[in-house]
């Protein structure tokens, strides 16, 4: 079997701070695995600047024009982490006979990666990166992460036990994974019903080197509502089985009530009435809510809007002889910021 061509799919947002050492780590073990022969040295490494509004992009271009498994993909706005990745993904598969996705703060252990590439020589078009351990997490993340996958499960979908977005995946996996053509893409559900033949590398997740988290805790129960709803019809099966269980409670405190009246126990009073009212009403909101969320991602699928528009594509488009002889980068620069390089057509 030939070396394959490989590439490493990083999506960036606001990463400055990290991106140096990231640029480091990165390039050292391409080189060791082209000097190894466990890839072709025709693979790259693609970051893909995800709408970042600090210099992000200005360091991946100057890195593309410096470095030759570096590339870049710019989009033309911020469309999230999952759209960013896909965008990646599906640039690299043009090119490539595998694909690795990291993100890059590299706490996800890329030294993991040659374990990735063995694997895939075995055969397996799906390698999943799993945690062995949440140690370094703080107790509410660790708590909320695990609860999560537990109630995906419960739910019904089929999710690879504390794996995150660090997989392998073959070039025909990404073609395949290309055909599910849903908005709303939620990538850990979705790349399992593909159903190649797969396996797990486990790991220990590292400290980020610099910068800060791009998943507070606002963003991190979006995404999981979102997987929740992308995924399972059990929340509005969820709602009509409070509505049963309301309408079946009412009916027995209906008949307390009415005993205690009989019996002359009760007391004239609006509390229980009050009460009952405030109990109805804030289950139907929610009712209404939940069938709203779904009511919302149908709106958004039949739109058919495009999920990320590429600005500037680093990638499949060869570098000019002369930048790559230049000794300077003012030129490459300002071509660059313009775009009359790489201008994705």
């Amino acid at each position: 079997m030939n070396e394959p061509i490989l590439t490493i799919v990083v999506p960036c947002y606001n990463e400055e701070e990290v991106l140096p050492y990231t640029f480091k780590e990165l390039k050292g073990l391409m080189s060791e695995l082209v000097q190894e022969r466990l890839v072709s040295d025709r693979s790259r490494l693609l970051f893909v600047d995800d709408g970042s509004i600090d210099q992000t992009w200005t360091f991946i271009y100057k890195e593309t024009i410096q470095n030759q498994y570096v590339r870049g993909l710019k989009l033309a706005r911020n469309v999230g982490h999952q759209n960013a990745l896909l965008a990646g993904l599906f640039k690299a598969q043009e090119l490539s006979d595998c694909i690795i996705s990291i993100d890059a703060d590299l706490q996800d252990d890329c030294a993991v990666i040659k374990e990735f590439l063995k694997k895939y020589k075995e055969g397996y078009e799906i390698v999943y990166g799993v945690r062995v351990k949440r140690e370094s997490d703080t107790f509410f993340k660790r708590t909320t992460a695990q609860s999560f996958y537990k109630l995906m499960k419960l739910m019904g979908v089929d999710l690879v036990y504390n794996h995150a977005d660090f997989r392998l995946m073959s070039k025909r996996a990404v073609e395949k994974l290309e055909k599910f053509e849903e908005i709303n893409l939620f990538l850990r559900g979705i790349v399992p019903l593909i159903g190649f033949n797969s396996t797990s590398v486990y790991y220990e997740r590292k400290e980020r080197k610099a910068g800060k988290t791009k998943y507070p805790l606002k963003k991190m129960l979006s995404f999981a509502f979102d997987g929740i709803t992308s995924f399972s019809i059990t929340p509005i099966r969820s709602v009509l089985f409070i509505g049963l269980v309301s309408f079946f409670g009412s009916l027995a405190f209906a008949l307390y009530f009415l005993c205690l009246k009989f019996f002359g126990a009760t007391e004239l009073g609006w509390t229980s009435l009050i009460t009952s009212i405030w109990l109805i009403g804030g289950l139907q909101l929610i009712a209404v809510g939940i069938i709203g969320e779904y009511i919302g991602k149908i709106y958004k699928e039949v739109k058919r809007r495009p999920k990320y528009i590429i600005d500037i594509d680093a990638y499949t488009v060869a570098l000019p002889e002369h930048f790559k002889d230049s000794g300077g980068l003012e030129d490459e620069t300002r071509f660059l910021e313009r775009g009359e390089i790489f201008k994705s057509n």
